[in-house]
């Protein structure tokens, strides 16, 4: 809201204000369906905006275009998403299979020869996998090892001694939330001390709370802009912005809602003065090198995938993400 606010402040967008609806879908995908249904026929919304969650977020794709409408920011990076082209489905992200490339990439150059996988198995798991046998070969590495958990019931018991047993000198693990730091709990708790890499998809001061002591080194995927990283344009302009709001901190999750957020208010411009679900949609498709402060984001009809910037961050004894 914190970017929402800003553009209120200066009177909305042709005079209009803009107004977030946030209804909570508790990473249920059927409630996901059910509450955009709520925003599109009873709230009348122009846009939906930053669902969570790959298979929440695809099953609103055949939503999106019964009713024309577009959705922008979705925080997931599934390549699924990406390709082929959703009609209306407006990333501002990278792909995931981009983090995992990039991380494997990083982890081979440091050293590490034996690498792991832990994934949820689930089509954002399947996709992140994807991206790790693209490091791989990439790389000129096989895997270590691959297991899986079940995001709704997660059970490390069997499959973090079998991940101990083959001596991985890193491991990657992607899943989301709760699942996620489960995994990686119960990887320390079986003595495993080397290298954990996630994905940005947990990016989040609420992650690190969750992990406690043990969130020291883990190694974080970022597609965004440190919050601290002051030489980019964009942290300046969002620092300034949450001081004149009262915030004392910023974090990894507000900055790409901020960054998303600005993406959603220039396609608003670019449609305005008579907004709706159409113009919007065109407006979006009309992005073309936009600079949202240090990163260039394009859209066109063949190609809604915004950005590719990413970079890797540790998580710091005083529990903050550092570059």
């Amino acid at each position: 809201a914190l970017y929402f606010n800003h553009v209120n402040a200066q009177d909305g967008i042709a005079g209009r204000k803009i107004e977030l609806i946030t209804l909570d879908d508790k990473f249920d995908p059927a409630l996901t369906l059910e509450n955009a249904y709520v925003l599109i026929e009873e709230k009348k919304v122009v846009a939906l905006f930053m669902p969570s969650g790959t298979p929440n977020t695809q099953l609103l794709v055949p939503t999106l275009d019964k009713f024309s409408i577009p959705l922008v920011g979705p925080t997931t990076g599934a390549m699924v998403l990406h390709r082929p082209v959703a009609t209306n489905l407006f990333h501002v992200r990278a792909p995931y299979q981009r983090e995992v490339e990039m991380a494997i990439g990083h982890l081979v150059r440091q050293g590490s020869t034996r690498i792991g996988v832990l994934h949820v198995d689930d089509t954002s798991g399947d996709d992140g996998l994807a991206g790790a046998m693209k490091g791989f070969k990439q790389n000129q590495r096989e895997p270590r090892c691959i297991e899986t958990f079940d995001r709704n019931k997660p059970d490390f018991s069997a499959s973090a001694p079998r991940i101990m047993g083959k001596q991985p000198q890193a491991v990657i693990v992607i899943g989301n939330g709760s699942p996620a730091v489960e995994a990686i709990l119960a990887l320390r708790k079986v003595g495993y001390g080397s290298h954990i890499v996630t994905l940005s998809n947990n990016a989040s001061s609420g992650f690190i709370k969750a992990l406690g002591d043990k969130a020291r080194g883990i190694i974080v995927t970022q597609v965004f802009p440190s919050e601290r990283a002051t030489a980019k344009p964009l942290i300046q302009e969002m620092q300034l912005e949450a001081r004149a709001q009262g915030m004392t901190s910023i974090s990894p999750a507000m900055v790409e809602g901020y960054a998303c957020a600005k993406v959603l208010v220039e396609g608003l411009r670019r449609a305005a003065p008579n907004i709706d679900r159409t113009r919007l949609h065109d407006a979006l498709e009309s992005i073309r090198q936009y600079d949202l402060g240090g990163m260039e984001l394009n859209y066109s009809s063949t190609n809604h995938s915004g950005l590719e910037y990413t970079e890797l961050s540790i998580i710091g004894p005083d529990g903050r993400f550092q570059r």
